[in-house]
């Protein structure tokens, strides 16, 4: 069946938006990372559910999106998924709101709100990285000949791509079920928006948007990531004016998988 004008247009069944929790609670929204969907949050919900409102939605390319939705000219920089993010806010008639993003939604988060912060009570920021490539005296974590050969393999063999970084991700190598997950993940994604948004995640260069930041903030870093390094961390949490900083006693990429106790507990410190 193709999709109707309306379908594609309506932000909630686009990005397959699911609302939990206390109706009249503090709405939280949560966005996930790439290669993921909404499904990383599941173990967080239980956290929040009695006395927030949980927003939780996919990615256009993700879960259970519509990926008729899907287009390469929106989606050719992360203003693309800001704008996802608003027009789901705005549907959703949410005030207040805090505002959940994990690795590149982190900065998809930033985006939505330096553009309209009326509506952000929050920024939580999970392993966020404004840029993956190093420059100049800003360490990102990788070189670029390191991106380009990491997207080549990713356009070439995007399962076996996933296979080999869902576990590095990951960490925990004591934990092995938890990189399988990953994986699982990265393989239930379209796999021709995957290599799409992976070259916008990874080409991404947002550290101009930090000091536009207006709202509350706060970092969360793992002690061990090598996606975004902790001095990464340290250096959004530097541009971001009055943000705070929390490093986690957690490791690996994916603190909502690998420690979602502590993550929850850092987070409801932060709004009270």
């Amino acid at each position: 069946m193709i999709p109707s004008a309306e379908a594609l247009g309506d932000p909630l069944v686009r990005n397959n938006v699911r609302v939990l929790g206390n109706p009249n609670g503090r709405p939280i929204v949560f966005s996930h990372g790439f290669g993921c969907s909404q499904e990383v949050w599941r173990h967080m919900v239980p956290f929040f559910e009695r006395d927030y409102r949980v927003v939780l939605f996919d990615h256009v390319g993700a879960g259970g999106s519509n990926l008729a939705a899907y287009d390469h000219g929106k989606y050719d920089s992360l203003d693309g998924y800001a704008q996802d993010v608003l027009e789901i806010i705005d549907a959703l008639g949410l005030t207040q709101a805090v505002f959940v993003g994990h690795s590149v939604s982190a900065m998809v988060g930033i985006l939505a709100a330096n553009r309209d912060s009326s509506c952000f009570g929050a920024l939580v920021l999970v392993g966020p990285s404004a840029r993956y490539i190093d420059d100049a005296d800003y360490r990102g974590g990788f070189a670029r000949a390191d991106i380009d050969s990491l997207l080549d393999t990713l356009d070439s063999n995007y399962l076996g791509w996933s296979a080999t970084i869902a576990p590095l991700m990951m960490g925990n190598s004591d934990r092995p079920e938890l990189g399988r997950e990953l994986t699982e993940n990265f393989c239930t994604t379209d796999p021709t928006i995957a290599r799409h948004f992976a070259r916008v995640t990874f080409l991404s260069d947002n550290r101009r948007d930090l000091a536009r930041v207006s709202v509350p903030t706060l970092v969360l870093q793992s002690r061990e990531d090598v996606i975004a390094p902790a001095p990464v961390g340290r250096y959004v949490h530097e541009q971001i004016s009055g943000s705070q900083l929390v490093m986690l006693t957690s490791s690996g990429h994916c603190p909502n998988l690998s420690d979602p106790a502590q993550l929850a507990r850092r987070i409801l410190d932060f709004i009270g």
